[in-house]
């Protein structure tokens, strides 16, 4: 990785303003300056925990290029990477020459089979993931999906009238939470999790995460449909 004082402006720097014309999102956020590297940390496994991402520093929020600051940026910006990111997240820079300002392109890829952390406002060191412009907590289960699809364990399902209640329901509303369908089906929220967490994992049902939390939806009616039939009812206690 490149030092501060060995940067070299990258040649090809059009595809800067379109980037920024795109304005934040999912995978692209900006930087007027770095001065918090445990913030900037956040942003960092949120990308690589997600779809990965582009971080523009030298750009305010509202997209005008104020150019870096100083070299001290790639420190903090490294030192965000390398010390406040448990597992460290590898990222590439491009320096760019932006009619005389210079932009920092920081690149960071999603990785694949880990969830990074990065500490909280409390220092308590957590997943974070994005939806679209912001760096969320996912919650406990997008975390229990997550390590069951690394893990390779199986799914279980018995289908019993809850399964059922919750297909034809999503069938009929399009989608649920958990909350939602831990009430309608009057079981408990463990209970409930579960069997989100196997449809989800049998690919029958996909969970949609918004800043407000996750919802449930069926992937294909008729799919899932196929599948179910498929399932061997586990053994009732």
């Amino acid at each position: 990785m490149p030092k501060p004082g060995e940067f070299i402006p990258e040649e090809d720097s059009s595809h800067i303003p379109g980037l920024i014309r795109q304005g934040e999102g999912q995978t692209l956020e900006f930087k007027f300056e770095i001065a918090d590297a445990k913030k900037i940390a956040r942003t960092l496994v949120a990308f690589a925990n997600t779809s990965g991402g582009t971080l523009l520093i030298g750009v305010k929020d509202n997209g005008a290029i104020a150019g870096m600051r100083s070299d001290e940026e790639y420190f903090m910006l490294d030192a965000a990477a390398t010390m406040y990111c448990r597992p460290e997240v590898p990222f590439t820079t491009r320096l760019h020459d932006i009619e005389g300002r210079y932009v920092l392109e920081a690149r960071i890829n999603r990785s694949a089979g880990i969830l990074h952390k990065a500490p909280d406002r409390e220092g308590n060191y957590k997943v974070f993931i994005r939806v679209g412009d912001e760096n969320l907590l996912p919650g406990g289960i997008y975390l229990k999906i997550h390590h069951l699809k690394t893990s390779g364990q199986p799914a279980q399902i018995q289908y019993s009238d809850k399964e059922q209640f919750l297909l034809h329901y999503l069938n009929d509303h399009g989608s649920i939470t958990l909350n939602q369908f831990r009430k309608k089906a009057a079981i408990s929220w463990h209970h409930a999790e579960q069997i989100l967490v196997n449809f989800v994992l049998l690919g029958v049902i996909s969970m949609d995460t918004t800043p407000r939390g996750h919802t449930f939806q069926l992937i294909d009616p008729e799919k899932s449909a196929e599948i179910i039939r498929k399932i061997q009812p586990l053994p009732s206690n």
